[in-house]
């Protein structure tokens, strides 16, 4: 078994994390301001806006475990998960070039549900392209590397994107982000050649997976509501923090902005010491000291509006999220066998985008109830504290390095 970290071929499959991650940060930055021009006159239209964009959040709990799934039966000459990307990808960048250019609202519909749908096609098997190819015990380093290259996709979309709306209006960063796309698909066609025989887990560990024992089951289970429960506190955080800050700390919309940006750069600085950490010290453990840390980071913001202590807690909160993230993964894919990785990695994305469709819903509820928006960091809170609980009773997920300690 390799016991070294293969990070020219690990940087060289994140293409497609990068593409996906440009692509979607450009999406969500210009679509709703597309949106919020072509229905000028239309009655609710910021509902109506907020509904379209959920499409993918939709479209990935449905679609991303049935694509997942059939890619692990895929068997063709150019692997089981390149078909869908080689498919999937250039359909994707032409949507994109096509978004900005549609005159009605019927058109830019259409344009809109082929991309998210194609997306949500070849998104897990591009993701099971990284456990395909690296073994078991660097996983959480390998994602580390993809998150990393992800990371960089957004903040490319970020800044080139808004330099190039400025220069060209919307088509410029569109068609950006489609010669990305393009150029991903390129790297990934010529120089990622996916294995014969992707790697086994439980073959590592000396003995041949055939099903989940009732121990395993149970673990898969706690895992996935751990991810529910971790993304449901984070995604609220991501949605409401720019109003939390112009209401409660009264910053203007740019400032609250710059300091929410504050916990993505962090993240990404420390998403690949994370997967080594993890893969170092146990994956479960790591997810727990970094919703521990989380937890502890967010709760005096419950009680304190102050700008500086806030820009404290996310700069920390951005590393703790990271031993959350970078470590999740691995666990889901330590517990599927050869033929079955896009299927868990699909249970993955299910649980995830779930909490994506269920948690700006939720916590708008409550803080309509409320009247307040400093419930915001109590709510994230209790939703980690719910993920910790389920985390605790792990007992399966990690590699034979990495032993699981209560």
């Amino acid at each position: 078994m390799e016991n070294k970290l293969d990070v020219k071929k690990t940087l060289l499959l994140s293409f497609g994390f990068f593409a996906s991650s440009i692509a979607w940060s450009v999406y969500n930055s210009f679509v709703p301001q597309i949106l919020d021009r072509m229905l000028d006159d239309f009655v609710r239209k910021t509902t109506l806006i907020g509904f379209i964009m959920t499409f993918d959040n939709i479209f990935g709990v449905i679609f991303q475990p049935v694509f997942g799934r059939l890619s692990d039966r895929t068997r063709t000459r150019f692997g089981r998960r390149k078909p869908y990307i080689l498919i999937g990808l250039p359909i994707c960048a032409a949507a994109f070039l096509m978004i900005p250019r549609m005159d009605s609202l019927w058109s830019l519909m259409t344009v809109l549900i082929v991309f998210t749908f194609v997306m949500s096609a070849w998104r897990s098997p591009v993701v099971a392209l990284m456990p395909d190819v690296t073994p078991g015990p660097l996983r959480s380093q390998a994602n580390g590397i993809v998150n990393l290259m992800g990371g960089m996709g957004s903040l490319i979309a970020f800044f080139a994107g808004g330099l190039l709306f400025k220069a060209g209006g919307f088509p410029l960063p569109f068609l950006m982000s489609a010669v990305m796309m393009l150029f991903s698909l390129a790297v990934l066609a010529f120089f990622v050649r996916e294995p014969e025989k992707a790697y086994e887990p439980d073959e590592e560990a000396g003995k041949i997976k055939v099903k989940l024992t009732g121990e395993e089951r149970k673990s898969l289970l706690l895992i996935l509501f751990g991810v529910f429960f971790w993304f449901t506190g984070y995604n609220a955080v991501e949605t409401f923090f720019t109003l939390y800050a112009t209401n409660t700390l009264a910053m203007d919309p740019g400032d609250a902005a710059m300091t929410l940006a504050i916990f993505s750069l962090t993240f990404l600085s420390f998403a690949v010491p994370a997967g080594f950490i993890g893969a170092k010290i146990g994956r479960r453990r790591a997810i727990l000291i970094g919703l521990t840390g989380l937890i502890v980071l967010f709760l005096p913001m419950v009680f304190l509006a102050n700008a500086w202590l806030t820009r404290a807690c996310l700069f920390f909160g951005g590393l703790s999220w990271a031993m959350v993230n970078i470590n999740s993964l691995p666990m889901v894919v330590r517990l599927s066998g050869e033929d079955k990785v896009g299927t868990f990695i699909g249970y993955y994305y299910f649980f995830s985008f779930s909490s994506q469709i269920v948690s700006p819903i939720l916590f708008g509820f409550i803080r309509d109830l409320t009247g307040q928006y400093s419930v915001l960091f109590l709510y994230s809170c209790i939703a980690f504290i719910l993920a910790a609980a389920s985390l605790f009773f792990v007992r399966h997920g990690e590699d034979e390095s990495a032993s699981l300690k209560k």
